[in-house]
């Protein structure tokens, strides 16, 4: 799963107003943004099999310190303490929030990978395997992202349509990795996450937080 993660973003920050929407951009990737070093600097490993899957090549065969139920825990925890002590020590229901954005990741990734998630170290491996229905994925891609963009709107779309545009424009790139040629490496794969990642949070920090910052 890609864009469906950010849909998690938007309800978390209905739910609590505090945490600037960037800030929970990065929580529900988390998992991955740590996944993406991981994988340049050989700690965690994926295979580019073209086929291996109906909508995504990726053969994602060693990835237990950020994909694994107990790593996502613990990464979930910990980034709700480090919130909590670091960024807002006066709120603890924020701090919850974060580490649940940090966690919905897992959950949603058990959904639509294959059976490559594990338990523990790594094995006991699962995954529902929602990507071998490409159709289906990506109408869930669609609804999680375009349904949290309608939660958090909602009584002011008329106002924030730049928001909806970037959704247009995200959905398009899900697209593009369903559809799309496959990456050329491992490398290029993991590289091109982390800059995604960190280009969708500066600009919903652009286009919500930044505005947000200057009425308030």
């Amino acid at each position: 799963m890609f864009v469906g993660h950010y849909g998690v973003s938007f309800p978390a920050k209905r739910l609590e107003p505090s945490i600037p929407l960037w800030v929970l951009f990065l929580a529900v990737q988390f998992l991955d943004i740590l996944w993406a070093p991981f994988i340049l600097l050989g700690i965690e490993k994926v295979r580019i099999v073209p086929g291996f899957t109906a909508s995504n090549p990726l053969d994602l065969f060693y990835m237990p310190y950020t994909h694994g139920l107990l790593a996502a825990l613990f990464w979930s925890c910990a980034v709700g303490v480090v919130y909590h002590f670091v960024v807002r020590p006066s709120r603890l229901r924020a701090s919850f929030v974060i580490g649940l954005a940090v966690f919905s990741h897992w959950l949603l990734d058990f959904i639509v990978h294959s059976p490559d998630l594990p338990l523990y170290d790594n094995h006991a491996k699962v995954g529902l395997g929602l990507w071998n229905s490409p159709a289906i994925a990506f109408v869930l891609e669609a609804a999680l992202l375009f349904g949290g963009i309608w939660f958090y709107l909602r009584g002011r779309l008329g106002r924030s349509v730049w928001t909806i545009v970037l959704g247009v424009v995200m959905l398009g790139i899900q697209a593009y990795l369903f559809f799309g040629p496959p990456p050329s490496s491992d490398r290029a794969a993991a590289s091109t996450a982390i800059v995604a990642y960190g280009l969708f949070a500066l600009v919903i920090w652009w286009l919500q937080d930044r505005r947000a910052a200057t009425i308030t």
